[in-house]
């Protein structure tokens, strides 16, 4: 697939997330022209990690992939939007996704899995 979009080397994008089915926002990530080109290349979706700084595949290590069913870009091309198929939790807490509490701290979202068993913390 060719992308119309031309990140520069060196810049991060933000990459909204998406269930491609229900249109839950999963998480939030970013990538770079190295991020978006292997998720093209694969269909499973790449972001680059600012903590860790590198790059980075969903579910490399807790197996809980996105298989990236469609990407839309902006109307300013400088963001994207991943509507993908979410294999366990989004977000690295163990809920389904990064988005599961409101400004008070109230749990609204389901919690799929223990990361302490999942990252062997």
């Amino acid at each position: 697939m060719m992308s119309m979009i031309e990140i520069p080397d060196g810049k991060l994008i933000p990459a909204v997330v998406q269930d491609w089915k229900t249109g839950e926002v999963l998480m939030l990530a970013y990538m770079n022209s190295i991020a978006l080109s292997r998720t093209l290349e694969t269909g499973v979706a790449h972001y680059w990690s600012r903590s860790r700084g590198k790059l980075w595949r969903k579910g490399e290590t807790s197996g809980n992939e996105q298989i990236v069913k469609e990407i839309l870009i902006d109307c300013d091309e400088d963001a994207i939007l991943l509507k993908v198929e979410q294999r366990g939790g989004a977000c690295h807490t163990g809920y389904r996704s990064c988005f599961y509490r409101t400004l008070d701290g109230r749990i609204v979202g389901e919690r799929v899995f223990d990361p302490d068993e999942v990252y062997k913390r």
